[in-house]
C-alpha cells in the first residue's frame, strides 16, 4: 500500500486495552503528532501456547472490540498486525511516516527482551521509543528499603507503599478527553480467532464491573469459594481493560484488604524484576536441592480433578472449564501438588499459566513458590494444608464441591490418591532433608 506521509505517533496497545485513563496514550496524544492506535498479536507468544482452544484469545478479541467501538466513533481505528513485533514495526514503518512510538511500560522478562528489540530498530531510523508506567502505582526501584535493597517480605513492603502513596500517584490521565488526536483512517477488521489459528472456546467478553457490595464485604467473604465474595477483575488487571489507580482508587475508600490484594500484586512485580532468577529457580536457592518425586500419573489426576480429594478436585475442574479458580482454592490445590504429591512447584505454575484468564507471571510464580515454601515471605515449609481442613473452613455445607465434584459421595469417584497424614509426613521430611543439606 501506498505510504501515508502524514508524520504520526503510534501508541502500541499491550496490556491496557482502553482508551480511559491511559498513560501511555495520553503522552501520545498529547505528542503534537495524530496518533496511529495499534496492537499486535505476537506471534512469538501464540506460537508457543498449545492448546488451540485458549480463552484469553477470546478475551483479547473481545477487549479489542469493544476498544474498536471507541476509536471508530472518534473517526479512528486499530491498526492490528499478526505478526512478530520486529515484523510488524518493519512493514508499519513502511507504510506511515512515524515519528514518535509510544508504550506502556511491562516488566515480565520476554517484554522487556521484545521492548529493547524494538527500539533498537526504531533507532536506527532516529524513531524515539517511550515508555511510561500504567499498570502498576509503584514500579523497579521505587518501594526500597532505606539501604536502597529491595524489600522481600510484604508487610513492610505494604507499609512503605502506604507511605509513599498520595492521590497525585492515583490520578488518572484523562485520555478519553484527547480522542480527536487519533488518526482518521478506515476501520479496519480485527482477526477472529480462527484467523490467528485457534479455536472458539465458548468464553464470552464481559466489560470490567466495579462492584462496590462485593467489595465492601471482601474481608468476610473472600475465603468462601460458594460465595461470590471476589471482584473478578483479575483478567481485566491482567490485559489493563480497567486502570490500577481507578481500583486503587476504590479500594482505599471501600476495603483495606482489598487494597492489600492489589499491594501484593505490585509486590510480587518488584519481585520478578530485581530477583529475574525467580522465573525458572527458587527464591531461596537451597530450596531448589528438594528431591521431587514428579509421578507423572499423579500430575494428571492432579490436573484433571481426579485425585479423590474433593476441594482439590473442584478446584481443578473449575479451572479447566472456566479459566477461573478461587483464590483460597489456588491455595489448596498448589499446597497439595507440592506438599502432597512432592511434585515441582514448576509443574504446577506451568498448568495454571497455560489455564488461567487472569495469569500474570509475577503473581502466579510469587503464589506457587509461596505455598511451595521457596519464596520470598513464602509460608514455612513444615505448613501442609490438610484438604479435610479446608473444607470444613471454608465450604462446610459443600457447595462449591457440589457444584463441580457432584459425584464425590459415589462410588464412581475416585479413592483419594494419597494419605493426607503420611504425605505431610514425607513432604516434611524431604523438605528438612534438602534444606540440612545446604547448612
Amino acid at each position: 500500500m501506498p505510504k501515508n506521509n502524514e508524520p504520526i505517533a503510534v501508541f502500541w496497545f499491550r496490556r491496557d486495552l482502553r482508551s480511559e485513563d491511559n498513560a501511555g496514550l495520553y503522552r501520545a496524544l498529547k505528542s503534537g503528532y495524530r496518533v496511529l492506535p495499534l496492537f499486535i498479536f505476537d506471534t512469538e507468544i501464540l506460537d508457543r501456547l498449545e492448546d488451540r482452544k485458549d480463552r484469553r484469545i477470546e478475551f483479547i478479541a473481545g477487549a479489542l472490540g469493544e476498544l474498536q467501538k471507541i476509536l471508530t466513533s472518534a473517526g479512528s481505528t486499530l491498526a492490528v498486525y499478526h505478526a512478530s513485533p520486529l515484523e510488524a514495526f518493519r512493514r508499519l514503518l513502511t507504510e506511515f511516516n512515524v515519528r514518535a512510538v509510544y508504550v506502556n511500560h511491562d516488566y515480565e522478562p520476554y517484554a522487556v527482551s521484545r521492548d529493547t528489540a524494538v527500539g533498537a530498530l526504531l533507532k536506527e531510523s532516529s524513531i524515539p521509543f517511550n515508555t511510561f508506567k500504567d499498570q502498576v502505582i509503584f514500579e523497579k526501584k521505587e518501594v526500597l528499603k532505606g539501604d536502597g535493597t529491595p524489600y522481600t517480605v510484604f508487610t513492610p513492603y505494604a507499609n512503605a507503599w502506604k507511605k509513599l502513596f498520595t492521590e497525585e500517584v492515583a490520578s488518572p490521565y484523562p485520555s478519553q478527553d484527547l480522542l480527536n488526536n487519533l488518526l482518521y483512517i478506515n476501520p479496519l477488521p480485527i482477526p477472529s480467532e480462527s484467523d490467528l489459528g485457534f479455536l472458539k472456546t465458548g468464553y464470552t467478553y464481559l466489560a470490567p464491573v466495579i462492584d462496590a457490595d462485593i467489595i465492601k464485604d471482601y474481608h468476610s467473604t473472600r475465603n468462601f469459594p460458594s460465595i461470590a465474595g471476589t471482584s473478578r477483575l483479575g483478567p481485566h488487571l491482567r490485559f489493563g481493560t480497567v486502570s490500577i489507580r481507578k481500583l486503587v482508587r476504590t479500594a482505599i475508600t471501600l476495603n483495606e484488604t482489598w487494597l492489600s490484594e492489589l499491594i501484593w500484586r505490585e509486590f510480587f512485580m518488584t519481585i520478578l524484576w530485581h530477583f529475574p532468577h525467580v522465573t525458572d529457580s527458587s527464591f531461596k536457592r537451597k530450596y531448589d536441592s528438594i528431591v521431587w518425586r514428579n509421578n507423572e500419573e499423579e500430575f494428571s489426576r492432579w490436573c484433571n480433578g481426579m485425585t479423590g480429594f474433593p476441594i482439590v478436585d473442584a478446584g481443578m475442574r473449575e479451572l479447566n472449564e472456566t479459566g477461573f479458580m478461587h483464590n483460597r482454592v489456588r491455595m489448596i490445590t498448589a499446597s497439595f501438588l507440592v506438599k502432597d504429591l512432592l511434585i515441582d512447584w514448576r509443574w504446577g505454575e506451568a498448568y495454571f499459566a497455560s489455564k488461567l484468564l487472569d495469569y500474570e507471571l509475577a503473581s502466579n510464580n510469587g503464589n506457587w513458590q509461596w505455598a511451595a515454601g521457596c519464596g520470598c515471605d513464602a509460608a514455612p515449609y513444615f505448613r501442609v494444608f490438610s484438604p479435610t481442613e479446608q473444607t470444613r473452613k471454608f465450604d462446610p455445607d459443600l457447595s462449591y464441591i457440589k457444584k463441580w465434584v457432584p459425584e464425590s459421595d459415589s462410588s464412581s469417584y475416585p479413592d483419594p490418591i494419597v494419605d493426607h497424614s503420611l504425605a505431610r509426613v514425607r513432604a516434611v521430611q524431604t523438605y528438612r532433608e534438602a534444606l540440612q543439606k545446604n547448612n
